[in-house]
């Protein structure tokens, strides 16, 4: 019952930006053609899953440092924000191995794309990894340290969706920033080739969970 209440009060969120956006005077710029559903489908091979339940979850700074926030703690403000798509097909990690979004990698996008507005949430596309890229890799946080601070420093973003399972121990250093930082970081989410590379806000919906851990989560995309 409770994710169903969250899940209806972010409907009634999305209801009132469509509104306002069919309203007369409404620009070309602030026009949203549709929504996407970035949630995974039901398995019980994810982390974190049973076999009814789907595998995209919230990994909240309370799973990373107690204390912080847990999933339903995040503010509200913090749950609706503009998206932007990063490829790591595209980067140098499929080159070097790396598996890992580079200052470089984020400098080239910023000079095709335009400089990441500030407040964002960063997806991370991984669908057709190379063969270079191990299990490992592809399980690891997928934006190296010093990019994933610049980031959180420079660009002030407040989280991170990836479509592949997470393991943050690997830095424990960049978790806890994470987490003090307020950042959070949505694991198992799908169909980012649905999605542009900018224009598009996301609706972050966990569960009113007040558990440390990892919560279920619906993610939602409105696309230009």
């Amino acid at each position: 019952m409770r994710i169903r209440s969250f899940i209806i009060a972010y409907a009634l969120v999305l209801a009132i930006l469509l509104f306002a956006d069919r309203r007369p005077g409404s620009t070309q710029q602030d026009h949203y053609s549709h929504v996407v559903d970035l949630t995974a489908g039901q398995t019980a091979m994810a982390p974190h899953t049973s076999a009814s339940e789907s595998r995209t979850h919230i990994i909240a700074p309370a799973a990373l440092i107690p204390g912080t926030w847990t999933a339903g703690q995040i503010p509200p403000e913090r749950l609706i924000a503009p998206l932007v798509v990063m490829d790591l097909n595209a980067a140098s990690a499929v080159i070097d191995g790396s598996g890992q979004i580079s200052l470089d990698d984020i400098a080239a996008w910023e000079s095709r794309n335009g400089m990441i507005p500030q407040g964002a949430v960063v997806a991370i596309r991984s669908v057709g990894a190379s063969d270079n890229l191990s299990t490992a890799t592809l399980t690891s946080f997928p934006i190296a340290h010093d990019a994933a601070m610049f980031l959180i420093d420079a660009r002030d973003t407040i989280g991170f969706v990836v479509e592949t399972p997470v393991n943050l121990t690997s830095d424990r250093t960049l978790a806890q920033q994470l987490a003090l930082h307020g950042n959070y970081v949505v694991e198992g989410a799908e169909r980012f080739t649905s999605l542009p590379a900018t224009g598009s806000l996301i609706i972050v919906a966990p569960a009113k969970d007040k558990k440390p851990g990892a919560a279920p989560v619906r993610i939602l995309a409105m696309v230009r």
